[in-house]
């Protein structure tokens, strides 16, 4: 009779399986643990805006409906990416979509597009505004704007963290 399985298959195997379930247990309890709040984000992460975003008035709110009663732009085309490009002041420089820029305070902002940005994606970068010039250095967040379907909440930060009024460049990648 043939011998269809090795007795070093058959190591192999236990040691495998052995291992697996090992880092497997290593793994759970590792994610089992809870962490305390400040540990949750990224080293190095900074506190968030201690009122969060800001409210969204009437007026912006009435903005952003008439935007997207608007309707798209004839070059939008689903599946594409919108973007803008604001100053730090603020200002919408210049963008595809992008129908307006609002400064809150220091490095918050506020983004609305002319179509709804629902179950879309945002990426942002500290860049300037000009068509030249390397920008300040720093970080950026960005966040769906509570109440706005259309809009995107932009926070920018020095370097160490402290929120600063920066330039950025925001793309909105929507399904």
């Amino acid at each position: 009779m043939a011998k269809f399985i090795s007795g070093r298959a058959v190591t192999v195997t236990f040691g495998v399986l052995a291992l697996t379930l090992a880092g497997g247990g290593i793994a759970a309890a590792q994610t089992t643990a809870a962490k305390p709040a400040a540990q949750t984000g990224q080293p190095g992460a900074r506190p968030a805006a201690p009122a969060g975003q800001p409210a969204l008035t009437p007026a912006e709110a009435a903005e952003a409906k008439a935007a997207l009663q608007e309707g798209a732009s004839p070059s939008f085309v689903a599946g594409s990416t919108s973007f803008a490009v604001v100053s730090a002041a603020g200002a919408l420089v210049r963008g595809r979509d992008s129908v307006s820029a609002t400064r809150y305070g220091p490095g918050q902002y506020q983004v609305v597009f002319n179509h709804s940005l629902v179950r879309g994606g945002y990426v942002a970068n500290i860049g300037d505004a000009a068509d030249c010039c390397i920008p300040p250095t720093g970080q950026v967040s960005v966040a769906p704007r509570l109440g706005t379907p259309n809009g995107v909440f932009v926070q920018t930060f020095d370097s160490t963290g402290a929120a600063a009024d920066r330039p950025f460049h925001l793309s909105v990648f929507t399904p």
